[in-house]
C-alpha cells in the first residue's frame, strides 16, 4: 500500500527508532515497515535467569530485614511458609503460564482471550497498570536500597547521608542509559552481578551458620523467646500463615521470569507457533531461580534473626535495609563487608533491569496494538527514556524510601500472580484436567487471600496501582482519539474473485460504493444503485461494484484486511470485508485499488442521519457512524497529494 514519500529522517530520530522492539514480533507490520527488523538472538537460559535474578535474588538485600520486622522471632517459619508458597503455588502456576503464553506476554495475554470489545481492552489495560506498578516500583525501590546500602556503609555515611535522593536518580539514570546501549549489554552485565552476588552471599550464610552452631546458646534463647511469646507450635504456625502475607516481596522474580522469555534461546527447530525448547528451557529458569531463592530465603532468614539484635532491624538501627550486610560487616570484617556492599549496590541498582525488560517486552505488544500509543512506542529507545522519566518522578514522590513503596510493590507483585493463577486456572478447566484444575484453584485462593490481606494492611499500594492504572487509561484513550483517523489496515489482499472484478471494471471507470448490509435481497441493490445514480446525476450505463464491511471488534485498532468478491443474485457484483472500523478499510480497499490499477477510484456514499457527534462517538467506539467524511479524513491523512487522492462521493 503506497503513500506520498517521506523526506528521510534526521540521525537522532533514526536512531532513536532503529531496532523497532523485538518483543512486538510476531505483531504485523505497519505499511511503512518496509524491512522486517532482525530479531534478537537468544541466549541461553541460565543467562537469562541472571537477567530475572538481578530482580529475585536482590531482595536478598532487603527480605531478611522486611521478614524480621513483619514476623520478629517467627521469621524464619513465616519465611517457611513463603518457600512452600513458592515452591508449591507459584512455580507450578508460572511454569503453566510459560506452557500457555511463551511469547512473554504472561497471565495477561491468556485473561485477555476471556473478554472481546471493550471489556477485554479495559481489563487488561487495568492488568497492565499493575503491571507498571510492579516493574516501575521493582526500578524505584531498588535503586532507593542500593543507594542505602551505599549511604549507610561505615566508610562513606559521613560523606553521603543527606544524598540519598541524588544518589538514586544517578542510578535511575545509568540504569536507562544501559538500555539505551543495547539490550544484549544488559544481559552480559546481569550475569557477573549475579553470579559475584550469590558466591557473596553463600559466603555470609556459610559464616553466620557456624556461629549459630558453635554459639549453642543463640538457638536455645531464640527457641524460649518462641516458646514464651507464642506457646506451643501450632500457635506459632497460625501467627506465621497470618504475617505472611508481609513476606510477599519474596515472591517478586516470578512475573520477570516468564516477560524475558522471547530471549531465551530454545532449540534450532522451534517456531513463534510452536517453541517446545523456549518453554522447556523457561521451565528449567522458573525451577533454578525458585530453588536457589528458596534455600537462600531459608538460611538468611534464619542467621538474621538469631544473629542481630531485634532493636537494630528497627529505623534507624544499622540493620534496617541491609541485614546481611551488617552480618558481612559484622562477621567478616571491614574489608569483606564493602566488598559485599558494592555488590549489593550493583545488584540492586541493576534489579530494575529485569523490569525494563518486562515493561519494554509488555507495553510494546499491547497498547500500540490498541492504538492507544503511538507509533515509536514500538521502538525500546523511546519507550527506555519514557519509563526513565517516570521512574525520576516516582523517586521523587516517594523521597526514594524504600519502606514508602513496599506496600505498592507488594500490591503489584500479588495481584499478577493472582492473575497468573487464575488464567492456568481456567486453561487447566478448559482443558479438562481436573486434577490440575483443583490445584490451580486452591493456589488461587491463596493468592487471592494474600492479595486481600496485602491491600488490607497496606492500603496505599492499590492507591498507587490505581493512579498507574488511571494514568495509563487515560493516556491511552486520548492516544486513540488522537490517532482515529490514521491508515489503520497494515495489508490489504484480494481472493480471485475481487481480484477479477477489479481488473475488470479498472478497464472503465472505477465506480465502488459502499453498502451496509442488510438483508441482502435483490431488491437492496437494485434501489441502491437507482440512488446513487439519481443523487449523483449518473448515466444509466455507469457499472458500479459494491463494497460491504462487516465489523468484527470495534476495539481492535489495527490489522490485514482481506477482501472477497461474489456474485449476489447472479448480477451485483459484491466486494465483502471484515475490520474493526468500516471508513479506515474503505479507504485501505481505495487506496489498494489505486496502487494495484494505476486509475482513480471513485467511491458512493450517502449520508447517515443524525447527530454528528453522536455519529463520531459511534465511530470511535463501534467503527461505525458518519462513514462518508470520516473515510475522506484517513483518505486525507494517509494521500496528501489531491491529485492521487480517491474520490469519495455523498449524496
Amino acid at each position: 500500500m503506497a503513500t506520498t514519500e517521506h523526506p528521510p529522517p534526521s540521525r537522532l530520530r533514526a536512531w532513536m527508532l532503529e531496532g523497532l522492539s523485538d518483543m512486538g514480533k510476531g505483531q504485523a507490520r505497519r505499511p511503512e515497515q518496509t524491512e522486517p527488523k532482525p530479531e534478537l538472538k537468544g541466549q541461553r537460559w541460565y543467562r537469562v535467569m541472571c537477567l530475572t535474578g538481578v530482580d529475585y535474588f536482590s531482595t536478598l538485600g532487603y527480605q531478611p530485614g522486611i521478614a524480621a520486622l513483619a514476623a520478629g522471632l517467627l521469621s524464619p517459619i513465616a519465611t517457611i511458609v513463603l518457600v512452600i508458597v513458592t515452591l508449591a503455588g507459584a512455580l507450578p502456576v508460572y511454569r503453566r503460564v510459560a506452557e500457555e503464553s511463551p511469547h512473554g506476554q504472561g497471565s495477561i495475554a491468556m485473561l485477555e482471550r476471556l473478554l472481546t470489545f471493550w471489556k477485554g481492552k479495559l481489563f487488561v489495560l487495568t492488568l497492565l497498570g499493575f503491571a507498571a506498578t510492579d516493574f516501575l516500583i521493582t526500578i524505584t525501590l531498588s535503586a532507593a536500597d542500593a543507594s542505602t546500602h551505599l549511604v549507610e556503609n561505615p566508610h562513606l555515611e559521613s560523606a553521603l547521608h543527606d544524598k540519598q535522593m541524588v544518589i538514586t536518580l544517578i542510578l535511575v539514570a545509568l540504569l536507562g542509559a544501559v538500555f539505551l546501549k543495547g539490550f544484549l549489554e544488559a544481559i552480559g552485565v546481569a550475569v557477573a552481578l549475579v553470579a559475584s552476588y550469590l558466591a557473596l552471599n553463600a559466603v555470609v550464610v556459610v559464616v553466620g551458620l557456624y556461629h549459630v552452631v558453635t554459639e549453642g546458646h543463640v538457638v536455645a534463647d531464640w527457641s524460649n523467646a518462641l516458646t514464651a511469646e507464642h506457646g506451643n507450635v501450632f500457635v506459632m504456625i497460625g501467627v506465621a500463615l497470618i504475617v505472611f502475607p508481609k513476606l510477599a516481596l519474596g515472591l517478586s522474580g516470578f512475573e520477570t521470569g516468564v516477560a524475558v522469555m522471547p530471549h531465551v534461546k530454545g532449540d534450532p527447530g522451534d517456531t513463534e507457533e510452536n517453541p517446545k525448547g523456549r518453554i522447556r528451557d523457561t521451565k528449567k529458569l522458573l525451577t533454578t531461580a525458585a530453588v536457589i531463592m528458596s534455600c537462600f530465603l531459608i538460611t538468611t532468614s534464619f542467621i538474621t534473626t538469631l544473629l542481630i539484635p531485634e532493636k537494630e532491624f528497627e529505623s534507624g538501627g544499622e540493620a534496617n535495609g541491609r541485614a546481611l550486610a551488617y552480618l558481612a560487616h559484622e562477621y567478616l570484617g571491614g574489608a569483606f563487608g564493602t566488598v559485599y556492599d558494592v555488590s549489593t549496590i550493583a545488584i540492586l541498582w541493576f534489579a530494575g533491569a529485569s523490569a525494563m525488560a518486562g515493561l519494554l517486552n509488555l507495553m510494546p505488544r499491547y497498547l500500540p496494538r490498541y492504538g492507544m500509543a503511538p507509533h515509536w512506542a514500538r521502538a525500546v529507545r523511546p519507550m527506555v527514556i519514557v519509563f526513565t522519566l517516570v521512574a525520576f518522578l516516582v523517586t521523587w514522590i516517594f523521597d526514594a524510601d524504600v519502606d514508602a513503596q513496599g506496600g505498592a510493590y507488594a500490591t503489584g507483585v500479588l495481584v499478577l500472580i493472582s492473575s497468573a493463577a487464575i488464567a492456568v486456572t481456567i486453561a487447566a478447566r478448559e482443558a479438562g484436567q481436573r486434577k490440575w484444575f483443583i490445584g490451580f484453584a486452591v493456589i488461587s485462593a491463596v493468592f487471592l487471600y494474600t492479595t486481600v490481606v496485602n491491600v488490607i494492611e497496606r492500603p496505599d499500594g492499590v492507591k498507587i496501582g490505581a493512579c498507574f492504572i488511571a494514568g495509563i487509561i487515560l493516556v491511552s484513550l486520548l492516544s486513540r482519539l488522537l490517532r482515529a483517523f490514521e491508515l489503520r489496515v497494515t495489508s490489504v489482499t484480494l481472493d480471485d474473485m475481487a481480484e477479477r472484478f477489479v481488473r475488470d471494471i479498472a478497464s472503465r471507470k472505477i465506480r465502488l460504493i459502499a453498502n451496509e448490509p442488510d438483508s441482502r435481497d435483490k431488491a437492496e441493490y437494485r434501489d441502491k444503485i437507482e440512488q446513487i445514480r439519481h443523487d449523483n446525476d449518473l448515466p444509466e450505463q455507469e457499472d458500479f461494484v459494491f463494497v460491504e464491511v462487516t465489523v468484527t471488534d470495534p476495539s481492535e485498532f489495527e490489522a490485514g484486511l482481506t477482501v472477497r468478491g461474489q456474485v449476489m443474485h447472479n448480477r451485483y457484483r459484491v466486494l465483502t470485508l471484515e475490520s474493526s472500523s468500516i471508513p479506515n478499510a474503505l479507504a485501505a480497499l481505495l487506496l489498494h485499488v489505486r496502487d494495484s490499477t494505476g486509475c482513480i477510484p471513485h467511491m458512493y456514499f450517502e449520508w447517515t442521519e443524525g447527530s454528528p457527534f453522536a455519529n463520531f462517538l459511534r465511530f470511535f467506539l463501534f467503527g461505525q457512524g458518519e462513514v462518508a467524511p470520516v473515510t475522506r479524513e484517513v483518505l486525507r491523512e494517509a494521500e496528501p497529494d489531491r491529485e492521487r487522492r480517491p474520490r469519495v462521493h455523498t449524496g
